[in-house]
């Protein structure tokens, strides 16, 4: 076929239940059925053709024969033969048509114009030498003892009848008794009981039907072969899971590796196939269109033409066969053949058509590709073959509205990190663009990009999970795997800066700086006497300390927890994919089934639907179990933040926290009592006033209940808060070196006293040219999450009821670690295809980052709020 036409062929009629007006490129679905009784089917032309004169359709319907009363003359092939009318003296022709012959008496003509004779009779129609006869005789056979002989299926010899009618009867004839499959059975009226003969039919869904014109070694037309179960598979499977292959929209891959020796013994004969697509015409008739062939190993001019990818080079051609086993054959037929050529790949490729929402569909293409073995020892020797059924469509515009979102929603993300990177150059106090300031607003945007990713990976995933399989008439369809590598790529980005967004805001968490005011005051003095003198000193008793490490010991132990329960996540994830089925979602096939089949099996997954059914049900979950945790267990059961804050009031015991140089948040945690370090019943009688509202309220402000506020301090209480706290960082350098440990010590005690001193001052406002201002933020300050006002004079607290200094842990980041843990669970299957595999994995990569943020976290806090590291459990 020309290589244009064929191009043109391929392009230009869609096909399925309706299709474009013919062009001439299909033909009539013709069978010998189709033909008349004075046609052939010329299985050439794959029509039906008339006989000659005096002439009609033979038994099989593949050649032409005389009519009754008519002898053949000449015979030069099926297409070529030449009859005359026999005489009224001989009317009838012999069986072998060549001759007119009189019928005897006791015989008649039948409707072919030959002589037959009644039953139990035999035709004779030559003498014993072989000389015809001019008059036919009947001759009785012999049906009882001793001879026991009746006429052959041809009739024209006397043979001896089968032994069950000699056992049943003593003759030839059954009688009465129960003849079936040419035995003979003595009938017993108890064996009579109905039956009920009920046809199964394989129930699918709409099917490719493809048809096969068979030929032999030598070019014969053997039959029309319907293409279904393993008629062009070569790997052995049950019969239902073989023809899911042609469900239409079902992509479909099966591979398997045969023994050699199996093929030698299945197909000891080798036959050819032209294969045709079956469809209904517009006109309601079956027509036929030839299926293109591309076969890879076909070679011009020594090159490998169709293995190309420029489709214009291609040579197409009409006709392949599975297996031949009769071209390696040397001397004989009947020796084994040194090689054997197997199509080892076989692929039918379906285009649908763009824009339609009919299930058009262009001529399918089969690509072929054969392998060549060498036999030594067929028992042992293998080959891997495979076969496949794609369906691919026009996909550019949706590629292109994905790089358009793409587009859009990053240069939102830009303005977004702008602003943000705006928010942390004010809040660090530095107002020049230097490296650190562009690095930072990498980072930055590498968090807001990968949200970015995320959204249209998410969207484009969701998209075909309900649009594939959710339609009723295939109109979309998935993209091929060599299509799906841009969206991986989409999927690995994500994943990539949304785990450097993750690594940016651990070391952001684990760098705070933070400190616990105690607020409790001596409640009287102890006398000492000075050693080596009579002298009686009086000092203030000291303060308990445990209080401190009581609240220190609650914050390291809320610094990992989250709004969500990592473990019952990943098994809920688990339980809807596997168990429920939502996983049988995730096959290639367009119609929607949560139970698994055999049937399912052989169809692959698409990694775009793996996606989408996965973080679907992850977000699904996760949304669900953060809006149980804050809507019904951290209001009826427990609250750890809440619990925090009550911890700090009810010790007496305040909590700044600077994350930025000169931003940071607050935990007003000054009882209302004056003091906490008592006994049990003083603390149960002050709870009880607290309660009865006998005293005052724990707020900052007098009568307000307001506990947490975010502070934009000034540059002059940064650079005081760094002095006090500079002689701690002598210990590591060597102009600075202590004498001994017990220098270190009493250094450390000296900066957390003056310290817990500088900052409680601070809050009291009893430093004049550092006191501070209480006020809401601005709705664009809230919405821009960027502060307008700087503190030149004065110190700003903000009131925050919501409790924004979680950020600094794991609480107040739920967001990302939901999406990273949900975009490594997908990206981990989607390289193993393996939902509990990926389910591990997280599960590890969790507990591993919480260690690491637990370990660090607690050495931070050691390190400065100055509380020895033992104390914190």
């Amino acid at each position: 076929m020309a290589l244009g036409g064929l191009c043109s062929l391929l392009g230009a009629l869609a096909l399925f239940h309706s299709l474009l007006p013919s062009d001439g490129s299909s033909l009539p679905f013709q069978t010998v059925e189709n033909c008349t009784k004075h046609q052939l089917f010329d299985s050439s032309q794959m029509a039906c053709v008339g006989c000659g004169p005096h002439q009609q359709t033979s038994s099989d319907g593949m050649s032409c024969m005389c009519l009754p009363g008519y002898q053949l003359i000449s015979n030069n092939g099926r297409f070529s033969i030449t009859c005359k009318k026999c005489s009224k003296l001989y009317p009838a022709v012999t069986q072998d048509g060549w001759n007119c012959i009189r019928c005897s008496s006791g015989a008649i003509i039948d409707n072919n114009g030959k002589c037959q004779c009644p039953k139990g009779q035999i035709l004779v129609e030559r003498t014993i030498s072989g000389i015809p006869m001019t008059e036919a005789k009947c001759v009785t056979c012999s049906s009882s003892s001793p001879s026991f002989s009746t006429p052959n299926a041809l009739g024209n010899q006397c043979i001896r009848c089968h032994e069950s009618f000699i056992a049943t009867t003593q003759s030839c004839d059954c009688q009465s008794n129960i003849l079936t499959g040419g035995l003979c059975f003595l009938h017993h009226p108890e064996d009579l009981t109905s039956s009920v003969v009920t046809n199964i039919i394989y129930e699918q869904n709409m099917e490719l039907q493809f048809i096969h014109a068979k030929y032999d070694a030598r070019g014969n037309f053997l039959n029309w072969e319907k293409v279904t179960g393993g008629t062009l598979q070569l790997c052995p499977d049950t019969m239902p899971r073989l023809n899911t292959a042609y469900i239409f929209g079902t992509t479909y891959q099966q591979t398997c590796t045969l023994p050699v020796s199996k093929l030698l013994s299945k197909y000891d004969e080798t036959h050819f196939y032209d294969t045709y697509m079956l469809y209904k015409g517009e006109d309601g008739e079956d027509k036929l269109r030839a299926i293109a062939i591309r076969n890879l190993n076909l070679q011009y001019n020594g090159k490998f033409v169709n293995q190309e990818k420029i489709m214009n080079n291609w040579f197409l051609t009409r006709r392949i066969f599975l297996v031949d086993t009769l071209s390696g054959r040397e001397m004989n037929l009947d020796s084994q053949p040194r090689a054997i050529r197997v199509a080892s790949n076989i692929k039918i490729s379906v285009n649908l058509v763009s824009n339609n929402l009919q299930g058009k569909i262009f001529p399918p293409m089969m690509t072929i590709s054969y392998t060549d073995i060498k036999i030594q020892n067929p028992d042992q020797q293998t080959i891997s073959v495979s076969f496949s059924i794609e369906y691919q469509m026009d996909l550019v515009t949706a590629f292109q509205n994905t790089k358009i979102a793409l587009g859009f929603l990053s240069g939102l993300s830009a303005i977004c990190s702008m602003l943000k990177t705006a928010s942390w150059k004010r809040r660090i106090g530095s107002p020049m663009i230097d490296v650190p300031t562009v690095l930072k607003f990498l980072l930055i945007y590498a968090g807001d990009l990968a949200n970015t990713f995320f959204i249209v990976t998410f969207g484009t995933g969701l998209y075909w999970l309900i649009f594939f399989k959710g339609q009723r008439v295939l109109s979309v369809l998935l993209p091929t795997p060599t299509q799906e590598i841009h969206f991986i790529c989409s999927v690995a980005s994500a994943f990539a800066l949304k785990f450097l967004q993750l690594l940016h805001i651990l070391v952001n968490q684990l760098t705070v700086d933070i400190f616990f005011i105690d607020w409790e005051r001596p409640k009287g003095k102890i006398v000492k006497s000075i050693a080596g003198g009579g002298d009686i000193k009086t000092t203030p008793a000291p303060v308990s300390i445990w209080r401190t490490y009581f609240v220190a010991n609650e914050w390291n132990n809320i610094q990992t927890i989250r709004k969500i329960n990592p473990t019952c996540q990943i098994l809920a994830v688990v339980f809807l994919l596997e168990i429920v089925g939502f996983a049988n979602l995730t096959t290639m096939d367009p119609y929607p089934r949560l139970s698994s089949s055999a049937e399912s099996s052989v169809i692959p997954s698409s990694r775009i639907l793996r996606y989408g059914v996965a973080t679907t049900i992850w977000l699904s979950v996760g949304l669900i179990q953060i809006i149980f945790g804050i809507g019904i267990y951290e209001r009826f059961v427990e609250d750890r933040i809440s619990q925090f804050i009550d911890v700090c009031s009810v010790s007496n015991i305040s909590v700044i926290i600077l994350s930025h140089k000169c931003f940071g948040y607050y935990i007003h945690g000054r009882s209302v009592h004056g003091h906490a370090d008592t006994n049990m019943e003083e603390m149960n009688l002050n709870l009880k006033r607290e309660a009865e509202s006998l005293c005052g309220q724990r707020g900052l402000v007098p009568n307000t209940e307001i506990e947490t506020f975010q502070i934009f301090i000034t540059d002059k209480i940064r650079e005081q808060y760094d002095k006090i706290r500079e002689p701690l960082n002598w210990t590591r350098t060597p102009n600075h070196l202590m004498r001994n440990s017990e220098d270190a010590v009493e250094q450390r005690m000296k900066a957390y006293n003056t310290t817990n001193k500088f900052l409680g001052s601070f809050i009291d406002h009893a430093l004049h040219d550092m006191d501070y201002i209480i006020q809401d933020k601005l709705l664009l300050e809230r919405i821009i999450g960027m502060e307008l006002h700087e503190p030149i004079d004065k110190t700003i607290f903000y009131n925050d009821e919501n409790l924004s200094f979680t950020d600094v842990l794991y609480y107040g980041n739920e967001g990302t670690l939901l999406l990273f843990d949900m975009l490594f669970f997908c990206i981990v299957d989607l390289a193993t295809q393996n939902f509990i595999f990926a389910s591990i994995l997280t599960c590890i990569q969790q507990k591993i980052f919480q260690f690491i943020r637990h370990a660090a976290g607690r050495k931070n806090l050691a390190a400065k709020t100055l509380i020895d590291e033992r104390f914190l459990l």
